[in-house]
């Protein structure tokens, strides 16, 4: 055989060793699996059960009115903190009371029950809790509440808080207050609790 046609046979024998090394990568076996993951997230549903907490006329000065009203957690989380805003605004009746605040006189006791007026969180003006921070509020009422119910309010629960109203009898003319109304409006944020493993 000439030397050409060894040549030749070499070339054409590395070329098909080769392509069986090439083609006999893929002979061995295989196998796959596909996997999913879903990500859903919760839901914090703070709700007041009733939403007027209280709607009283022809109040006077020394007068107390106790109201209780819940809290309701619609949500799939627990809620581990809540917050109060304050807000307010007084129909002068007369027009003549440019000086006196009539949330200065309305004293608010937060109470741990109904019938024990020594179990009082925290007491009071509607003035210093309109001038108040959420987060202040916090430490002074909700924090020892609860605290009380565990420290948190469980999703899918509720709680009942209790709270005592008094127009202050202070001793002095509030004449001024004659007539006069007002209109309260308590804003309750729920938060979340500290994330966690799952």
């Amino acid at each position: 055989m000439s030397l050409k046609k060894k040549l030749g046979m070499g070339a054409a024998s590395a070329a098909l060793g080769l392509t069986l090394i090439g083609g006999g990568t893929y002979a061995f076996f295989s196998d796959s699996v596909e996997t999913s993951a879903n990500f859903q997230a919760g839901t914090l549903d703070l709700n007041a059960n009733p939403t007027t907490i209280i709607d009283v006329k022809d109040i006077k000065p020394g007068d107390t009115m106790t109201r209780s009203f819940e809290l309701v957690n619609g949500g799939s989380l627990d809620i581990a903190e809540i917050l109060l805003k304050t807000d307010y605004t007084v129909t002068d009746a007369k027009g003549d009371n440019t000086v006196e605040d009539f949330g200065e006189h309305i004293k608010v006791n937060f109470l741990y029950n109904w019938d024990k007026t020594e179990g009082v969180i925290w007491s009071t003006t509607l003035a210093d809790l309109k001038n108040m921070t959420p987060d202040a509020l916090k430490n002074e009422i909700f924090i020892p509440w609860l605290d009380e119910k565990g420290g948190n309010l469980e999703a899918g629960t509720s709680d009942e808080l209790f709270v005592q109203y008094e127009f202050v009898e202070n001793d002095q003319d509030q004449n001024v207050f004659q007539g006069d109304k007002l209109e309260l409006k308590w804003t309750f944020e729920g938060k979340q609790g500290a994330g966690e493993e799952k």
